[in-house]
């Protein structure tokens, strides 16, 4: 849902800007293979009953609807991601990780596949025009598991642990599902400082929080 938001706050700026994604893992210690499924989960996560966090997925599904997105969670298929990472990281070599990381997360939030199974993401990998063969040895071995580690590692320096994040030019930090228009403020406002949105300098920003559009620094 932030994402779709951002899309639409990207089209009110004018300018070169570019978007890129990162990995992150919200568990890392999952299996491949899951028997139970998201509302067990977040029962089991945040001690609640199952209907209640059948309640609260609801919820998101509605929000995600009205942002033009199709969330199948009752079909969800929970498994371990990082081989999709590797597999994004890999695209990301091709000029492909935009294509391959919106192909995965319609296969899994919407098409209910199971993306941690390889013979689903060689698939997938084929549709955005990856090597089928190339990807299939890649994901048999330890490929691109160094990148996602250090995205993974980066993420945590700045102190994500949850999603959607996003960092722009690394110095808003825009968490949790924002409405447009807190996009739009953001990047307008960084685009004000620094004309230069691709800089990578270090600075002092903002950070936006989802509860109630709180801002801090960061």
């Amino acid at each position: 849902m932030g994402k779709r938001h951002l899309e639409d706050a990207l089209k009110q700026i004018e300018g070169p800007i570019e978007v890129v994604y990162r990995c992150f893992e919200l568990d890392p210690t999952a299996e491949r293979d899951i028997d139970y499924n998201i509302y067990e989960k977040l029962a089991s996560k945040y001690g609640m009953s199952v209907e209640q966090a059948r309640g609260s997925v609801q919820n998101m599904v509605k929000m995600a609807k009205e942002a033009g997105l199709d969330f199948q969670m009752d079909t969800l298929v929970l498994t371990n991601t990082f081989d999709a990472h590797r597999l994004t990281m890999f695209a990301k070599r091709k000029g492909l990780m935009q294509e391959m990381t919106e192909r995965i997360l319609k296969a899994h939030f919407t098409e209910s596949m199971h993306i941690g199974d390889h013979t689903t993401l060689v698939n997938l990998a084929a549709e955005v025009g990856l090597n089928r063969e190339e990807v299939s040895e890649m994901l048999k071995s330890t490929n691109m598991s160094e990148e996602v580690q250090k995205d993974k590692e980066a993420a945590s320096k700045i102190g994500v642990n949850s999603v959607p994040f996003f960092l722009v030019n690394r110095k808003y930090a825009i968490t949790g599902a924002q409405p447009t228009n807190v996009f739009v403020e953001a990047l307008q406002k960084i685009k004000a400082e620094d004309v230069s949105l691709g800089s990578s300098k270090e600075q002092e920003g903002v950070r936006i929080d989802s509860k109630k559009g709180n801002k801090r620094l960061i």
